[in-house]
């Protein structure tokens, strides 16, 4: 086997290369040199036991733990399979090496670090298994003072737990555009006694931007009790992020809760990192609601590594953007529409959703169906390049009526 230093050594001069070549605008494929190096790992450890086949000869289980089925392309949960990054699987690799002890201090550390990076404090964060349980724990918080409204169609899971405790949401149709309608959920916070305003932006599934200049409007109409809450999953991934965010708003004092996710940009969805931005005052309120004591050893290593890591988030972006293209690409060819996506998901005008998912899946290309009552509406992920390629082959025939 591969002695510990060696492989951070091989981690390490494999993502060296590939920055230069990201850096210079080359096309690089990140998989190849994860796979090089797990194949390696794996020989070292048939070697180690006398001879005994690779991992990598062992046929797979019919159901992987994790991730999809070999041969199946992946474009349906918003992951982005690009990650994590060298630096965060050789972090993950040290912090277990040295006993996985609990993650207390690491936890107040990268609170520190994410507010820091956006000019913040470690009292203005808050931090979760994942932006969901940080979303979910606002959501309680502000539900016991009033109800929430959000727009009709949005990713609303993380509310789910605060409405079995009683939560009253109060949904506010779109625009005929699919736009987020501003005016009206303002209107339904002074009428209703609104404690939140809750709205994703970019939005998911429509992957549509909400005009930062209309958030910060709207901002300023909400009555004094209502805080104005943005999950801003995929601001990364949007053209300009810091134009994009309402973190100016959370500086200047305002309340209004921004919040993140290292499962995007970063491809660490399954270490289930997340975190808010908000006033002290308030980010103390979501923390006295958060149920997870302490956050992975693991996860809390990688999301540290990963954090700063400027040539990593380029490179991802980069292969997020293209396979994003070629989706839209791919519609234009098959004749049919799709909203302007700002995300790492495109939402597709289809005859029937379900009909397509099912299409698709008799192809090895997972994607999701029908959302409620937009029977008419198709969200497919961008994932890695090679499954959006499939997909792309596939919509001419598989989006006919």
């Amino acid at each position: 086997m591969l002695p510990r230093s060696d492989l951070a050594s091989c981690l390490v001069e494999a993502y060296k290369s590939e920055t230069i070549a990201v850096m210079r605008g080359k096309a690089v494929t990140f998989d190849l040199s994860r796979r090089s190096l797990i194949g390696a790992a794996s020989a070292g450890t048939a070697l180690a036991i006398g001879g005994a086949p690779a991992l990598s000869a062992v046929k797979p289980a019919e159901k992987p733990l994790f991730g999809p089925r070999p041969g199946i392309a992946w474009l349906t949960y918003n992951e982005n399979p690009y990650g994590p990054s060298p630096r965060a699987i050789a972090a993950m690799a040290d912090a277990a090496s040295k006993g996985c002890y609990y993650a207390d201090d690491a936890n107040d550390g990268l609170r520190a670090m994410v507010a820091g990076r956006l000019g913040l404090t470690r009292a203005h964060a808050a931090i979760g298994n994942g932006s969901t349980e940080v979303l979910s724990a606002a959501a309680l918080e502000w539900s016991r003072h009033g109800p929430i409204i959000c727009p009709e169609l949005f990713f609303e899971e993380p509310l789910q737990v605060a409405v079995r405790h009683g939560a009253k949401l109060i949904r506010v149709p779109l625009l005929p555009d699919m736009n987020v309608d501003l005016d009206a959920m303002a209107a339904a916070a002074a009428a209703n006694k609104a404690s939140m305003v809750y709205l994703c932006n970019p939005n998911n599934p429509t992957a549509m931007l909400v005009d930062p200049r209309a958030l910060r409007t709207l901002s300023s109409k909400l009555p004094a009790g209502t805080t104005l809450l943005v999950d801003e999953a995929y601001n990364e991934l949007t053209d300009e992020p810091q134009a994009n965010s309402l973190i100016d708003l959370v500086k200047a004092g305002g309340n209004v809760i921004v919040s993140r996710t290292f499962s995007k940009i970063y491809g660490l969805a399954g270490l289930r990192i997340g975190y808010a931005l908000s006033t002290p005052a308030n980010a103390e309120r979501i923390n006295s609601n958060i149920m997870t004591i302490d956050l992975g050893t693991a996860a809390v290593a990688a999301a540290i590594a990963s954090l700063n890591d400027e040539a990593f988030m380029a490179f991802s972006k980069n292969r997020i953007l293209e396979g994003r293209a070629m989706i839209l690409d791919a519609v234009r060819k098959a004749r049919l529409e799709a909203l302007p996506s700002r995300a790492n998901f495109v939402f597709v005008r289809v005859p029937d959703a379900d009909v397509v998912k099912a299409r698709m899946a008799d192809r090895g290309i997972i994607i999701r169906g029908a959302y409620g009552k937009w029977k008419q509406w198709s969200r497919v992920s961008t994932g890695k390049i090679e499954d959006v390629r499939r997909y792309a082959a596939a919509l001419p025939s598989v989006a006919r009526a």
